[in-house]
């Protein structure tokens, strides 16, 4: 039975990272290219556990500030000293430069706890070099939020030691260690995994701003993997530096 159980859930991780590869590749020829998903995807065949959040909300307005107060259970001590926070369908709908309507109020509870520095968008499209060429988007963004957007030339997942640069060139933030970073967003084949693999917490926007049925394919596969392994009893990893690495 043991063995049966442990078969059907290597093929369905197997399915779902084959599938999401496929389609990581065909969106790199004809949409916003990120090699980094497309290539760190495949380490869910190894450790699933990766891509899973260490908490998780409905939306955005659903986050707990402080952010500790989602991972303070079973004697856990967290300090949460900054925020990676995700834009598209995390706080924003895509392709705006605007925090959503009803999320406005959160929005400024979140930088009054995170302020200056310590509230840092990185997004796969605003600050991404390879696609937000010029960084105007970024400035738009930053212009209109009040909060410094990151430039980086690698996508998320794979943009862990950008982000901890950035920290470590802003001493005034208090980030010593990557456990000291709560990564906030919609995805969690980049954004839990970005966070998993940088050693940070990771939080789940699960609904975000777009309706369930004009989300894309990515989002609604990993709503069914994030299903899948949980009730297998999957956890996400605890925070692991990657200067431990």
């Amino acid at each position: 039975m043991r063995v049966a159980r442990a078969s059907n859930f290597l093929s369905t991780t197997i399915h779902f990272t084959q599938n999401i590869t496929v389609i990581n590749f065909r969106n790199c020829i004809t949409m916003n290219l990120n090699l980094s998903a497309s290539l760190n995807i495949t380490r869910l065949f190894f450790k699933p556990s990766l891509c899973l959040p260490h908490h998780t909300v409905s939306t955005f307005n659903d986050l707990p500030i402080p952010l500790e107060k989602g991972l303070q259970k079973d004697g856990r001590k967290v300090e949460i000293k900054a925020v990676v926070l995700d834009k598209d369908d995390c706080f924003a709908y895509p392709d705006s430069i605007e925090v959503y309507g009803p999320y406005q109020t959160h929005f400024e509870k979140l930088r009054q706890a995170y302020p200056g520095r310590k509230l840092l968008v990185v997004s796969n499209t605003a600050g991404a070099t390879s696609w937000d060429k010029n960084m105007k988007l970024a400035s738009e963004v930053e212009r209109n939020t009040g909060v410094p957007v990151l430039s980086h030339s690698v996508k998320k997942p794979g943009c862990g030691e950008e982000i901890m640069e950035y920290f470590q060139k802003h001493p005034e933030t208090g980030v010593t260690d990557p456990a000291h970073i709560a990564f906030v967003g919609d995805r969690l084949t980049t954004d839990m995994m970005l966070a998993n693999m940088t050693g940070g917490w990771g939080f789940w926007v699960r609904d975000g701003v777009i309706p369930l049925e004009k989300k894309s394919i990515f989002s609604r596969a990993e709503r069914h993997l994030s299903s899948f392994l949980l009730s297998r009893g999957v956890q996400a990893p605890e925070p692991r530096s990657i200067f431990e690495e």
